[in-house]
């Protein structure tokens, strides 16, 4: 929709409240409600806000910042009044100047999709979000007790929430999302709903909405919906494995038919350039102290840096469809995630791989959780980073990953992970009182 598309939308569909929403550097959303009268100002990038209320966006003395909204965004929610319709549109920010903001993670993705377009391509993602819903307390506050002893796949009765996530379905669809599947997972309280694969940008602000509808109706439902990657020890975590091609002409330039195992030039360049950074990336794909939690062996989590066609232990796999279905799935990365930054920084590797030819080691079709050290060393398979601490040390040393997100974006990110990390390192957590207090 274009600018008058809208606002002939909001007087058709009762619209009586706009809410404006960014996505700040860590991935929480945010927004600005306005009054309907407000809209058409508001489409012509003419409403200011505080950038420095928002945690790493600007200093207070250069705060004055523009919210500036993608018509093609604009829709209703749906589980509001028909009497007085709320409708959202996305936003990118911008400085007071008139130029994006170096800082606003959308404006990242979009400088990266830039240059992949220079290059003749677009950047093509399906995600697979994985969530828990767990029960709320008698003060309404979340709990991590899940609602089933559901398993993989598993339907009612065993599987409680399957009401809850059908209405989240349903309220997605009315969105405009197109839903692929939904279905328990393996942990108890552990749920999936998949969507069809869309540009990045697309996919990038559909990850954004999805987390908003799952938390509503989630509520609704008396659960808590969370994201994050481990709540809960001794079962799996949540991921967000990201399916990823890259378009050209309209074609999928992963695939050619006269190529080993039908992979191009082209994908086999770009799968080298995610194994050559993924270390460097992995703290922006992994941003919590708790997504390392999930990376560990023995529930499906990747924990090396290898691809494989036929198993799901390395990092990256390649699923079996050709043609236009050809895609590279990066298992690392977790819902907590702040997917504009997330698909930025994978773009940016695999473009490096395709810039300098690269080429990935041989795929590993052994288990390799099931390795032995000397047989890792064999294979050349190294770890992903094991804590948030390796992790910004590992994107600190990575020249092309700093470079997609920026020096702006870049330092404020490491600057508020290390505080955590030092929190967090000098927390005396119940562990330790459990392991400790009697027998020293």
């Amino acid at each position: 929709m274009d600018k008058k598309e809208v606002m002939e939308k909001a007087k058709e569909w009762n619209v009586k409240f706009i809410r404006l929403q960014f996505t700040d550097i860590f991935g929480t959303l945010k927004n600005v409600s306005v009054p309907v009268e407000q809209l058409e100002k508001a489409l012509d990038g003419a409403l200011m806000f505080d950038g420095s209320s928002i945690e790493g966006f600007v200093r207070i003395e250069e705060s004055d910042m523009y919210l500036k909204p993608d018509p093609a965004s604009f829709t209703i929610f749906p589980w509001k009044s028909k009497e007085a319709s709320v409708a959202r549109l996305i936003c990118d920010v911008y400085n007071s100047d008139g130029e994006p903001f170096v800082g606003c993670p959308r404006c990242v993705l979009k400088r990266v999709l830039q240059e992949a377009k220079e290059m003749g391509y677009t950047m093509m993602v399906g995600p697979e979000a994985e969530f828990f819903l767990f029960r709320l307390d008698e003060k309404g506050e979340p709990t991590t007790v899940t609602h089933d002893k559901g398993s993989y796949f598993d339907l009612s009765p065993v599987d409680l929430g399957e009401n809850a996530r059908s209405e989240m379905v349903i309220t997605l669809q009315e969105m405009g999302f197109e839903i692929e599947a939904s279905h328990h997972e393996v942990a108890e309280g552990q749920h999936e709903i998949d969507f069809k694969y869309d540009d990045a940008l697309s996919i990038a602000d559909k990850i954004m909405t999805f987390k908003l509808v799952v938390r509503t109706v989630a509520h609704k439902h008396g659960l808590h919906a969370t994201f994050m990657p481990k709540p809960i020890y001794g079962i799996n975590g949540s991921g967000m494995h990201t399916h990823q091609s890259l378009f050209q002409n309209g074609k999928n330039a992963f695939f050619d038919p006269d190529q080993p195992r039908q992979l191009s030039k082209v994908a086999m360049h770009y799968l080298a350039g995610l194994l050559k950074h993924a270390k460097g990336f992995t703290a922006i794909t992994n941003p919590l102290i708790n997504s390392y939690k999930r990376l560990v062996p023995g529930y499906e989590a990747p924990v090396y840096i290898a691809w494989s066609e036929r198993n799901r232990s390395p990092l990256i796999r390649v699923p079996a469809r050709r043609g236009i279905g050809t895609r590279l799935e990066l298992r690392s990365p977790d819902p907590s995630c702040n997917p504009y930054l997330s698909l930025a920084v994978m773009l940016k590797a695999g473009l490096d791989g395709i810039k300098k030819k690269m080429l990935p080691p041989d795929p590993v079709d052994l288990n390799i959780y099931d390795m032995t050290p000397k047989e890792l060393e064999k294979y050349q398979i190294k770890l992903l980073p094991q804590d948030l601490n390796e992790a910004l040390q590992e994107l600190e040393k990575d020249e092309v990953i700093k470079a997609a997100l920026g020096p702006h974006v870049l330092e404020r990110f490491i600057k508020a992970k290390k505080l955590q990390w030092k929190e967090y390192q000098q927390t005396v957590h119940p562990w330790e009182l459990e392991a400790y207090l009697k027998r020293y």
